[in-house]
């Protein structure tokens, strides 16, 4: 579900009322969490967590107008997605991610590439979703992006 919201803080307003405070929440995590070098935007009319041009000048290589990509959030119909695109591009973090999910939550793991899908509210693994956020730099996310662009 895109969102017209303009600033994060219209984005959460702009939800249901059962997913104002989870979403928060998360985000909160990841602020909390999140490496220096990132930064809190709106795009793809979800909360995005970028390196800012002012680092990577290169922007994304789909529209160099846009910061890179890293994390996002979005509150989706049937539920609410965290998109790490460090997890797709780096197997070790992926089997870490893996080997730590079952031990903060109950429910089975649903997610594809690097989207992970919450339909249960009450079951988000907050603790996780901050251990997840602190795990790569800014840095470490340029290079891992800039080698995976040579492999194309």
């Amino acid at each position: 579900m895109k969102s017209a919201a303009n600033t994060p803080e219209e984005y959460i307003n702009n939800l249901p009322d059962d997913r104002k405070q989870v979403v928060n929440n998360l985000r909160k995590m990841i602020l909390d969490n999140l490496p220096k070098g990132f930064e809190e935007t709106l795009n793809y009319g979800m909360i995005g967590y970028v390196v800012p041009h002012s680092i990577y000048p290169k922007g994304y290589h789909c529209d160099p107008k846009l910061p890179l990509p890293f994390m996002r959030m979005a509150s989706q119909k049937n539920f609410i997605a965290i998109y790490h695109m460090g997890l797709y591009a780096n197997q070790k973090l992926m089997n870490w991610f893996l080997q730590e999910y079952p031990k903060h939550c109950d429910t089975k793991l649903d997610m594809g590439k690097s989207c992970i899908r919450f339909k249960k509210m009450d079951q988000i693994p907050f603790s996780l979703i901050g251990k997840l956020s602190k795990k790569v730099t800014a840095k470490e996310w340029i290079e891992s992006y800039e080698k995976t662009l040579k492999g194309q």
